[in-house]
């Protein structure tokens, strides 16, 4: 058997050869055009919603895209994935977390990086429609944490019409993620990611004033800060150390049980060492763990683009995927 941990196939242009420019460089500059989605939005048990961004074209298989923190369904990653796997004959599903996408969801609570009842219900409705034969996960950042998780708690019980998955720029040590962020070369990421979460906690204030305590919110600078206070007692974790072992896939790995791949670039700055998982996937032979030099955190901006502009990662998902269902698996 081949070493499971891939070597690195990825080549940057050289004037984007850092981390820090692979990784803001597509949010700054790329713009993908696709035709506009069918909007769904699906009721969750506990009276909540997730909006859903269909792409059909009446194929027999589905991806199902779970985007990264604070993010939504209509990124330029996500789009670039929707139109690479549309060309390699997939459906795909492109779905919101809660409070995603620009609009508030109704209870308390939001999402979080081992929010698997979601994604589970999500496979379940797309599978559900009847006109799939296969299905496949994507994830970038959380959305990838969160499908290896998934994968990971679902073990052999999960439907055998999920082939597999293949993930990006995955913090699957989340503790480790969390004091990468908060070092001073990384704190423009920190900044963003706490504002736009604070800005959420004040708006849900308006709707659960006994719930959601905004004294001294200003004050909540890391994730470390934000976790402990918000995401943690929101969902029925004891502290941000509680949420964090529970909700890391690095120990979900192990059980995982159909071919997955997980691609972490090692200049990404959001991971830590520990977001690396070597042992953990010479452990288990479902798993390939690829770590190119560069690509930032969900970059992977190549030095040639394939027309029309596909991004290195959204090539190596459709190889990837299209072997899966080469071998039968």
């Amino acid at each position: 058997m081949n070493d499971p941990v891939m070597p690195p196939l990825f080549q940057p242009p050289r004037w984007l050869r850092n981390g820090h420019l692979q990784t803001v460089w597509p949010t700054l500059f790329r713009r993908v055009e696709l035709a506009r989605p069918q909007r769904e939005r699906l009721e969750t048990p506990d009276n909540d919603f997730l909006n859903l961004d269909w792409y059909r074209a009446g194929h027999r298989r589905l991806a199902i895209i779970s985007h990264g923190l604070e993010g939504h369904s209509r990124r330029p990653y996500v789009l670039g994935m929707v139109r690479m796997l549309q060309a390699q004959g997939w459906d795909v599903l492109a779905w919101n977390f809660r409070s995603c996408g620009g609009e508030l969801n109704r209870s308390v609570g939001f999402y979080h990086s081992g929010a698997t009842e979601d994604l589970d219900l999500v496979v379940g409705h797309g599978l559900g429609q009847g006109a799939y034969d296969r299905a496949a996960l994507v994830g970038f950042s959380i959305g990838g944490n969160i499908s290896l998780v998934y994968l990971g708690r679902k073990g052999d019980g999960l439907d055998s019409r999920v082939q597999g998955a293949v993930v990006f720029s995955v913090p699957c040590d989340l503790k480790g993620s969390a004091e990468q962020l908060a070092r001073p070369e990384n704190r423009i990421y920190m900044r963003r990611f706490v504002r736009d979460l604070r800005a959420k906690m004040i708006a849900k204030h308006q709707h659960f004033p006994d719930l959601i305590n905004l004294h001294g919110i200003e004050q909540v600078c890391t994730f470390r800060q934000f976790d402990d206070r918000y995401t943690a007692p929101l969902h029925g974790f004891r502290d941000a150390e509680d949420y964090w072992k529970q909700c890391s896939s690095l120990f979900y790995l192990h059980r995982i049980r159909r071919p997955t791949l997980i691609v972490n670039a090692i200049d990404d700055p959001f991971l830590s060492a520990a977001c690396y998982p070597q042992a953990e996937v010479r452990g288990n032979s479902h798993i390939q763990l690829e770590t190119p030099a560069h690509g930032g955190h969900v970059g992977f901006v190549p030095a040639k683009l394939a027309q029309p502009g596909h991004y290195w990662s959204e090539l190596r998902a459709a190889n990837f995927l299209e072997n899966l269902a080469a071998i039968g698996t």
